[in-house]
């Protein structure tokens, strides 16, 4: 009997370029200095996040999408994954 394919939760789609976050998905852009500009701006308008429009929501979400095309932010990213995973593991 196969197994259903796992959807991704939290991330890059690798398939698609899509950044999934729950059932929210978003097509990055497929040039790659517009990707790393989008997750610098969003980073900054995250240390920002104490002004009405922008939130500190804003730096997590640019470190994804940075993690997309710097090797130093998705090793960390995938350590803190990891220590995620053992520290609350997911019942079934």
């Amino acid at each position: 009997m196969a197994e259903p394919q796992k959807t991704k939760k939290f991330g890059i789609d690798a398939r698609t370029q899509e950044l999934v976050i729950g059932s929210w998905r978003m097509r990055l852009p497929q040039s790659r200095p517009l990707r790393i500009a989008i997750g610098g701006v969003l980073i900054f308008g995250g240390i920002l996040g104490f002004l009405p429009v922008l939130g500190f929501w804003m730096v997590p979400l640019g470190l994804l999408v940075l993690s997309h095309d710097l090797a130093f932010i998705r090793r960390k990213r995938r350590k803190f994954s990891v220590w995620w995973a053992r520290k609350w593991p997911a019942s079934n």
